[in-house]
């Protein structure tokens, strides 16, 4: 008895080890057809394309070889007489159809992908959207400016596609033709919409745009229709409309300059770092009244006027919790206001100034010890009260020792001269003053 069922449970072991023996090969004899492969990646084609040599390939994969700079077939070496590859979809639908005769295997159906813009309809749609803003058909321009985030928002390629075939261009001529007819009305109201609908698509393209879109940018007018949307727009607006600014004057300061002198800018951004919107925006902010506060010719009446705002104790208190990032642009910011004397009297005045500082160093980043070396280096030079003031405090919160320390862990010449002169005036106060050790150095590894 015992042997015979010794002998049936073997069997039905040995039945089930040759079943799965026969599936495992099963497994291993499916391979996928060589005409489903492609020739470059040799992989399952997922988005065939036909070349004009009449080859087909995976469309990443002859997308990627033409981004190399390549212009010949792959397999062929023929020169293509066209960069626009053709959508197979005869081979497409056989793979499909291969892969739902093999789900058993695992094989997944391979969705069927969206079709990607050509150059010649990014120009059709282009030239139908300049013929729309040019008769003021606002509808027709938001219509046409929402299909192309729409169409770039599907992928890259469209969206190199679009950027490409001068998309940048066309909505700056019409971001600028807007704003110069509501320049004309005196009121921005009536074609807001579209403004803003343009500006979202424009901070989409960034930072791709190139000098004929800056161009269009950069006029009086735009520049107007910028600030005022920084001012009245709607919260993605007010984003929008800093961030376009911050791509147009960096690196370019008459830009600057006639940015300077629009009425009312200073307000509108000192207010998007007082009631900050978003991060990007805060950060945005702050970059553009670093350019206004950097240009040769309008930055002493800028550093007078960001003073006259508030703009010191407002950078003092961002700068108590900050992340790196806005910490490094808004030290940037105050040392630059402490240029100019008034600047330095409300740094002065401000309990923040030194211990914020000084806990700075050796905290953040290489860029944010500097501009905080910068400005106690101003502020120490023009100490001028009896008792020390600022540097008699930069003691008292362990400046001393931290400079010390910065001098041997190196920095860039220029840090290091100003670190020197500043260790030398609180030497003067250091002999009679007992320095007391900063609770900063608990955390600090020191290399040495």
């Amino acid at each position: 008895m015992i042997s015979s069922w010794r002998k049936r449970r073997a069997g039905r072991k040995a039945a089930k080890q040759q079943q799965h023996g026969e599936d495992d090969t099963g497994m291993m004899e499916l391979t996928t057809p060589n005409h489903f492969r492609c020739p470059i990646s040799l992989d399952l084609m997922k988005d065939p394309v036909t070349l004009s040599t009449g080859i087909t390939y995976d469309r990443e994969s002859i997308e990627t070889w033409m981004e190399a700079g390549n212009r010949t077939c792959p397999i062929t070496n023929q020169e293509l007489k066209s960069q626009e590859p053709i959508p197979n979809h005869t081979i497409r639908k056989m793979i499909q159809d291969w892969c739902v005769e093999n789900r058993s295997f695992g094989i997944e159906r391979i969705p069927t992908p969206r079709i990607p813009l050509s150059s010649v309809e990014v120009k059709e749609m282009l030239q139908k959207f300049r013929t729309a803003y040019r008769r003021e058909d606002e509808g027709a321009c938001r219509e046409f400016v929402a299909k192309m985030k729409s169409k770039g928002k599907e992928s890259d390629r469209n969206k190199r596609c679009l950027v490409a075939n001068g998309a940048a261009a066309v909505l700056s001529a019409a971001f600028e033709a807007f704003s110069s007819r509501s320049s004309a009305s005196a009121s921005f109201d009536k074609y807001v919409l579209v403004l803003e609908d343009i500006l979202a698509a424009l901070t989409w393209i960034f930072p791709q745009l190139d000098g004929e879109a800056k161009s269009y940018l950069g006029s009086t007018a735009s520049l107007n229709c910028l600030v005022w949307l920084m001012k009245s727009g709607d919260l993605s607006a007010r984003g929008n409309a800093v961030a376009t600014l911050k791509e147009l004057v960096s690196g370019d300061k008459r830009k600057v300059d006639a940015l300077a002198e629009i009425q009312g800018v200073k307000e509108a951004l000192v207010k998007l770092v007082r009631e900050p919107i978003c991060p990007t925006a805060t950060k945005t902010s702050l970059m553009v009244i670093y350019y206004m506060l950097s240009s040769s010719s309008s930055n002493e009446d800028s550093k007078l006027r960001f003073s006259e705002m508030g703009m010191v104790e407002l950078l003092l208190e961002l700068l108590v919790e900050s992340e790196k990032s806005v910490c490094e642009k808004a030290l940037g910011v105050l040392d630059s206001i402490c240029g100019c004397d008034q600047g330095r009297e409300k740094a002065y005045a401000d309990a923040l100034t030194v211990p914020v500082l000084v806990k700075k160093l050796l905290r953040v980043s290489d860029l944010a010890t500097e501009f905080s070396v910068s400005i106690l280096w101003k502020l120490g030079k023009n100490e001028k009260r009896e008792d020390g003031g600022v540097l008699v405090e930069a003691l008292q919160v362990g400046a001393f020792q931290k400079l010390l320390l910065l001098l041997q862990v190196g920095c860039a010449d220029r840090t290091k001269e100003k670190a020197t002169v500043l260790l030398k005036l609180l030497n003067i106060h250091r002999e009679r003053l007992e320095c007391i050790d900063s609770m900063d150095f608990k955390d600090l590894k020191r290399p040495f």
